[in-house]
Order: structure tokens, then C-alpha cells, then sequence
């Protein structure tokens, strides 16, 4: 920005902001159960009570109150797949201002209809694209043809002011935080909250949360200016931005302390805690901040008791999406280890495995026979004590004499893998193995396969439908040696984001040839 906002404007914004129009001033729980667990005050500011079920209302609604007249009368435009769309819609009926939303098309549907369910007449939803870059571009179009005022999902300080009245409700409610945990997309949150809060409380440690796959903050940090990421996550969509703000990253070098990223798995694990303390459910989202304060806390030991806070940002959760967090988070809590070994095939080798694992409960067990001399297992073993007790079973397993491979942290073998051990084929040495991540529109996988066309013969597919935007699926080519590089030029050429597998152990002790 050519003339940025000052701290002291940023106050007068956040104080004057006349979001409670609409918006509430939320609860600030205390969470008794993993407060006692980590031997720290964890407090909640719980934005999943909004009428959205998300703080983007609080942006959205002061973007409009700030306008003129006549900008009004035009209309405004925004590009969202999620809680900035319902956030906008919902404000628009009650300042009664026509907005035009435009959604990609991979956008599911109950977000959709969501969005025209609290935009009511005063709301226009256009499908547009496969991804959000293509409907940014479709909304920055419409914008300049029909003179309609952009809302920006976080790049806006009447937006980011905004947000920052959650700042104004927290040091109102508790004045003692030591460390304020906040998930970072865009950074309209965390640039919203910090601009405040860190100049009423100077003491106060701002520690900025992303998605590892989706960490355009800290990525910007590390360059010292605005960074575009090649890919984001698809996981915690809600997050899932490629390049910071400018003027949120502008603030975010100003008052934010630390950048922390945190995993699928651990995300997974705060939901469940979430769940577990206030019985409500957090979009992966929405539960950055407190994955982000388990992950500070496994790393840093404070002498003193110390009161830390987190905000439940969102709970825009498809319903199927918590499969996948069911199966993760044991995982990402540490509490259970997956794990391929090697037992002989014969009777009771089962029964002997079992015998080295102690008393241990056995969470998965996936095996089929072979004619071989021996056979591979997958295990899931359930932990009490983390990473230590990971590496006694594996120490025992070891003293047994027992090959194994630690597959706790391996992408292929938890998402695909897992699914797929039922024996494997002869004569296919060629065979090689790939990920492809891709837009989750009706008839996709068809589509799909279509585009990756008949060169080569599929030798193995696995595809699981989550009810995200978009799909992971692991395919298998009987590709000669000399083919190789044919085929993964033909791959280049389809757009999709893909990976080679063939060397992932998973692949080899349970699939391959």
C-alpha cells in the first residue's frame, strides 16, 4: 500500500467497527482437559458460534459498512469456496447490498447452497474454474465490467480490522495471556488481532499457525517479501492459500513472534481434542491454534504456569471429512505407530509377533498370504507413550530379529496403502507407482482417466472420496525402462500435481511386483 494504515488507525477501526450488527461476541473457554494434560491454562475463543459458523463475518460485514453509498448501490464482488462466501453473503442480506460470489467449480455443493441459503435474493453465485485461482481471475473481470467493489477474503484493512475486533473481545475478557496462538491463511486473522492486542500488551507472544503444506507465511518470512507457493494442501482448505497479503504480511513482520507449522495428523489430533473439551467440531482450520499450542509445547518447557489461548476459527466441516479424522487423529496425538514388518510364513507367526509386542493393543492388523517363506504385515499399534515407547517396540522388534519399516509418517501408506494389502502379482517388473492429485468435479475420475489416456497399461489404482475439492488417487504403469521418461513428460503435459512413488517403502513391502 502506498500510504499504510498506522497502528493508531488501525485502533480507531477495530473500536468503531460496527460488526455486532450482526456478528456476536463470542465465548472464551477454558479447556479443562488438555489444560490438565499439558499443565497449562489452554484457553478457547469460540468463533464457531458465529451465525456463519466462522469469523469471516466480522471482515466481510465492516468491508461493507465502510463503503459509500453509491459503491453500494453498484453491487460487490468476491472470490471464496468457503467461510468468506457464507461470511459476505449473510452480510450483504442484512445491509441489503447485491454481492455476485464466485465459487470454483469443485466447490461442494452444501458450500454452495450454504452460501445462497444466508445470501437469500440479494446474493448471485457463479461457478467458475476448476481451482480458486480461476475464480479470483473471473471475479477481477466481473469487478472491472460492472464497477463492482471487491471484498477481499484478508488483503483489505477495513477486512482486517474487522477480524481484529476478536483482539478487542479477548483483551477485554483476559488480560493475562502469555502466548495468543492464531491459524494463518491469507493473515487477515492474525494481522487483525496482533495490530491490537500487541499494542495494549506489549508482553503478549504472538505465534502465527499454518498448515505445513500450506505455509505461505513462513515462506514469505524466511525471503523477507511476499513468496508464491508451487502448491497448498487440500486438507485444511480453509487455510489453503498460496500467497500472503501484502498488507497482512506488512503487520504480520511488525507483531507476530513465531511462525509454527503443523501437520495433517496433528490437526486431526486437535480436532479430537476440541471435540473432546467442548463437544464442538472444528474444521481443520479451526483447529490450528490448538495444534499449534501442542506443538509449541512439545518443544519449549516454560518453568511457570503459563496462560495460553487459541481461536476455534471455523467449523465448516463436511460431515465425511471426519472418517479422515478419525483415522488420523491417534496418529497425530503420537499415540499410535504404523508400522511393516517382516514374519515368517508359517503357523503361528502371528501369535509370535503379537508376543513381542507386549500388551500393547494392536489397532490394525492387515495381512495376506503369499507362497513365499515369509510374508509382510501392516500393524497399527497403539501407543501411551509416544515417540519413546515407538522406539522400544521397534528396538524389540529388532532383538527379535524382525525387519521392519516405521510408516507413521508416510503420506502413501496411511492415505492409500493401508486400503489396498491383498497379495501381490507376478511377472511385472516394470511396474511403477504414482500419486496425482486432482480437481473433485461430477464425472472426475473419469475424467481423469480419460486425460491420462491408453499409453500405458494401469497396473494398480486406488481412489478414496473424502468430499474435498479435490481428489488424491495412487496409479500403477507397466512402463519399461527405456518408457520412463516418456511417460512422465506425457504426465507433465495434463496439469495435474503428481508424484513418483516407486521407491516408497510401502509400495514395496505390500504391492510391488
Amino acid at each position: 500500500m502506498s500510504n499504510p494504515v498506522s497502528p493508531d488507525a488501525y485502533l480507531r477501526k477495530i473500536l468503531l467497527a460496527p460488526v455486532y450488527d450482526v456478528a456476536k461476541n463470542t465465548d472464551l473457554n477454558v479447556m479443562s482437559k488438555l489444560s490438565e494434560r499439558l499443565g497449562h491454562d489452554i484457553w478457547l475463543k469460540r468463533e464457531d458460534q458465529q451465525p456463519v459458523k466462522s469469523f469471516k463475518l466480522r471482515g466481510a460485514y465492516n468491508k461493507l459498512a465502510s463503503l459509500t453509498n453509491d459503491q453500494r448501490s453498484l453491487g460487490v464482488i468476491a472470490a471464496s469456496a468457503g467461510n468468506h462466501a457464507q461470511g459476505l453473503a449473510l452480510s450483504a442480506k442484512r445491509m441489503q447490498v447485491k454481492a455476485t460470489i464466485v465459487m470454483p467449480e469443485t466447490t461442494p455443493d452444501i458450500k454452495v447452497s450454504a452460501v445462497r441459503t444466508f445470501g437469500g435474493e440479494w446474493v448471485n453465485v457463479v461457478l467458475q474454474g476448476k481451482n480458486f485461482d480461476s475464480a479470483s481471475a473471473e471475479a477481477q473481470r466481473l469487478s472491472k465490467v460492472h464497477g463492482l467493489t471487491m471484498v477481499h477474503p484478508f488483503d483489505d484493512p477495513d477486512v482486517i480490522a474487522g477480524q481484529g475486533t476478536i483482539g478487542k473481545e479477548l483483551f477485554d475478557a483476559k488480560r493475562d495471556i502469555d502466548t495468543l496462538f492464531i491459524a494463518v491463511g491469507g493473515g487477515g486473522l492474525v494481522a487483525g488481532i496482533a495490530v491490537y492486542m500487541k499494542q495494549l500488551n506489549p508482553n503478549l507472544r504472538i505465534v502465527a499457525v499454518e498448515a505445513e503444506d500450506s505455509a505461505c507465511l513462513k515462506a514469505a518470512f524466511d525471503k523477507g517479501e511476499q513468496t508464491t507457493l508451487d502448491t497448498v494442501g487440500i486438507f485444511a482448505d480453509g487455510v489453503a492459500v498460496r500467497t500472503i497479503g501484502a498488507e497482512t504480511f506488512r503487520l504480520c513482520q511488525q507483531y507476530v513472534d513465531e511462525v509454527i507449522t503443523v501437520s495433517s495428523d496433528e490437526i486431526c489430533a486437535a480436532i479430537k481434542d476440541i471435540f473432546d473439551d467442548t463437544r464442538a467440531i472444528a474444521e481443520p482450520a479451526g483447529a490450528l491454534s490448538v495444534a499449534g499450542i501442542k506443538k509449541w509445547l512439545s518443544t519449549n518447557t516454560p518453568e511457570t504456569k503459563q496462560q495460553f489461548a487459541g481461536i476455534l476459527c471455523g467449523s465448516n466441516i463436511n460431515f465425511h471429512t471426519l472418517r479422515y479424522v478419525s483415522e488420523r487423529c491417534e496418529l497425530g496425538e503420537g499415540r499410535e505407530a504404523i508400522i511393516a514388518a517382516t514374519i515368517p510364513e508359517v503357523k503361528g507367526a502371528f501369535r509370535e509377533f503379537c508376543d513381542v509386542l507386549g500388551n500393547r493393543t494392536i489397532t490394525e492388523f492387515n495381512y495376506r498370504y503369499t507362497p513365499e517363506t515369509a510374508a509382510n504385515v501392516f500393524v497399527g499399534v497403539r501407543l501411551r507413550r509416544g515417540e519413546e515407547e515407538l522406539k522400544e517396540v521397534l528396538t524389540d522388534l529388532t532383538n527379535e530379529g524382525i525387519d521392519w519399516v516405521n510408516l507413521t509418517d508416510n503420506e502413501v501408506a496411511k492415505l492409500h496403502v493401508r486400503y489396498m494389502i491383498g497379495g501381490r502379482v507376478n511377472q511385472l517388473p516394470n511396474e511403477r507407482l504414482y500419486s496425482f492429485e486432482f480437481p473433485q468435479l461430477p464425472g472426475a475420475l473419469a475424467s481423469f482417466l480419460h486425460t491420462l489416456g491408453g499409453l500405458w497399461n494401469i497396473t494398480l489404482f486406488h481412489y478414496r472420496n473424502h468430499d474435498a475439492a479435490d481428489a488424491m488417487v495412487l496409479v500403477g504403469f507397466d512402463v519399461p525402462g527405456e518408457q520412463v521418461d516418456d511417460l512422465e513428460n506425457h504426465l507433465s503435459t495434463l496439469g495435474y500435481n503428481y508424484s513418483d512413488e516407486t521407491e516408497n517403502p510401502a509400495f514395496h513391502y505390500f504391492l510391488k511386483s
